[in-house]
């Protein structure tokens, strides 16, 4: 990660006090934050080497109420960095400067949920996991499923287009969102909840969903819904080598195959999560693990699950377990998914990179981030969507270890380069955020950039929304060490 490009709202100018008084009188005094250690923990996101001091919280609980607050603060001048549950690893919910955040949290209504034509309609702050139990009933489910899905809002996945384990079947959030209510930097309404079979105009809902809210802030959110599958069947296989593991996901995908996940997770990775609260009976014995799930009808999940079992005994699998009721699925699972939070046993700190690559380079991209990371003495954890080429090296360091720290920076920025080299993107789901901004000139010719930010100035042309993320400019500004400024390193332990 390169660290000398983040645009930001640069007035040190402080707040005037008749803005905290009108945002008070319009959100009633939950929805104002103002004491500084009460702003703590909204400084950063879940990439926690970078943090900013914000002048306050704003916490609006309907649209109507953000709509009153971004008129306010607009006419004040005021950035403000959208933010939803915080879980983003990119540093896109970090105020670089000052300002105001505004969190959707309590935006938590479920306002429709409509079987007949699959769809729910929800509030912004509504978390992932609840859209499923709120449809459940109705035999229907919301398909992305990030890993963080048990804490992270609708609104923060629509602004990241987040995706998920079962991507590799159902494809990221874009895929499912059939609407949208914003707020637009200046405080409109911009009501697209709709949903149309067939929209004859612009796709206004897909250039909002993966803007990283700097187009607008999504406060109500219209999705699919789908049929829960008629049949789903889970199997772990079993690897004495990481290189098999990547080799038997080409090979399952060049089959011309449809698995609904097909997820890896290492050693390391291993270690760490069975000697955690998500312990999953993962083989400490094994180098890597392959979680693969098919859903369907019964015949094609067997038919699916018989192919893929030749694939494995042709490949270097050692073993398979299949998942013998929903209960041995759901611990296979939460073993995958509990696995970022399982490796602050392994470490004080993760950077977690998340990169694409061709799925044909694979193995390739997994033994060079290897190599970056034991060139610079950093041990390295591997667990990713393996069969979406979607990788995500996880660094593990001691931010109070200045050196090692700087370490992690460089062997991030490599690795990212050498995503690049093969084919690669900088991104698969997390986004650009404060990580990877500098790195945008690396995958885009000037041209696209600049035609990226003339999108932006016709939607924020005092460019006053999340400031200094994703987009880089002419203009850069250095990290520092002022009052308000983004800060490396964290907050202070």
């Amino acid at each position: 990660m390169r660290t000398g490009a983040f645009r930001a709202w640069t007035s040190d100018q402080a707040v005037d006090a008749s803005v905290y008084s009108a945002l008070r009188a319009v959100l009633g005094a939950a929805g104002l934050i103002t004491e500084p250690t009460d702003c703590l923990p909204y400084e950063c996101d879940a990439l926690t080497i970078i943090s900013g001091r914000p002048d306050m919280i704003v916490l609006p609980a309907n649209t109507e109420e953000a709509a009153r607050a971004m008129t306010l603060l607009h006419a004040a001048r005021v950035p403000v960095v959208p933010r939803g549950a915080g879980t983003g690893l990119a540093g896109g919910a970090t105020p670089v400067n000052g300002g105001a955040v505004l969190s959707v949290a309590r935006m938590k209504q479920v306002f429709e949920v409509n079987s007949a034509d699959r769809y729910a309609r929800l509030g912004a702050g509504v978390v992932n996991a609840h859209i499923s139990q709120a449809c459940e009933h109705h035999g229907l489910f919301y398909a992305p499923d990030p890993s963080s899905q048990r804490a992270c809002t609708i609104g923060g996945n629509v602004g990241t287009n987040a995706g998920g384990p079962h991507g590799l079947r159902y494809g990221s959030t874009t895929r499912h969102i059939l609407g949208l209510v914003i707020v637009t930097p200046t405080g409109e309404v911009l009501d697209l909840s709709e949903p149309r079979p067939d929209p004859a105009d612009l796709d206004l809902v897909g250039l909002f969903t993966g803007s990283e809210g700097m187009f607008g802030i999504a406060t109500e959110v219209t999705v699919g819904l789908l049929p829960m599958p008629a049949v789903t069947e889970t199997l772990l296989a079993i690897f004495d080598s990481l290189d098999d593991a990547c080799d038997t996901v080409s090979a399952i995908i060049a089959a011309h195959l449809e698995p609904a996940a097909l997820e890896i997770l290492d050693a390391l990775t291993i270690e760490a999560v069975e000697d955690s609260v998500f312990a999953a009976g993962y083989p400490r014995s094994a180098q890597a693990v392959l979680l693969v799930e098919a859903e369907g009808s019964e015949a094609e999940v067997s038919a699916t699950m018989s192919a893929i079992t030749t694939i494995l005994a042709g490949r270097g699998c050692i073993e398979e377990r299949r998942a013998r009721d929903e209960a041995d699925r759901a611990r296979l699972w939460a073993g995958r998914k509990g696995a970022f939070g399982a490796m602050g046993r392994i470490a004080p700190d993760l950077y977690v990179a998340d990169v694409v690559v061709p799925r044909t380079r694979l193995r390739e991209m997994v033994g060079r981030a290897t190599e970056i990371c034991q060139r610079h003495s950093l041990r390295m954890a591997s667990v990713f969507h393996a069969g979406d080429g979607n990788l995500h090296p996880n660094i593990c360091f001691d931010r109070r270890d200045k050196d090692e720290l700087g370490r992690v920076l460089a062997a991030g920025t490599e690795i990212m380069d050498a995503c690049l080299a093969m084919g690669g993107s900088l991104s698969g789901e997390h986004g650009i955020g404060l990580e990877k901004q500098a790195l945008m000139a690396s995958q885009f010719q000037a041209a696209d950039l600049e035609v990226m930010e003339r999108v932006r100035a016709a939607l924020d042309t005092e460019r006053l929304l999340n400031p200094g993320k994703l987009l880089p400019n002419r203009s850069c500004l250095e990290i520092g060490d002022g009052p308000r400024q983004a800060t490396l390193g964290g907050a202070p332990r």
